[in-house]
C-alpha cells in the first residue's frame, strides 16, 4: 500500500484532501452593488459637500475695452 501524502486521507479506495480552515467570506457582487447604490443615493439626497462652512468668493468681472474701439 503506497504512502498517503501530507494533507490527504485514504477513504476506501481513493485519496481525499483533508479539510483546512475555512477562508473568510467575501462580499458578493450584489452586496458591493448595493453598497455603491447606497453611497450614490446618499450623495443625491444629502450631498457630499458642506456649503455652510465653505464660502466661495463671488466672481468679479474683468475690465474690458469698449466695443466700438474708442
Amino acid at each position: 500500500m503506497p504512502k498517503v501524502p501530507d494533507g490527504y486521507v485514504r477513504v476506501r479506495a481513493h485519496l481525499r484532501r483533508k479539510p483546512g480552515p475555512k477562508p473568510a467570506k467575501s462580499l458578493s457582487a450584489w452586496a458591493v452593488a448595493g453598497l455603491c447604490a447606497v453611497v450614490w443615493l446618499w450623495g443625491q439626497v444629502f450631498g457630499f459637500d458642506d456649503d455652510s462652512t465653505a464660502q466661495k468668493p463671488a466672481p468679479k468681472p474683468a475690465v474690458s475695452a469698449p466695443a466700438g474701439g474708442q
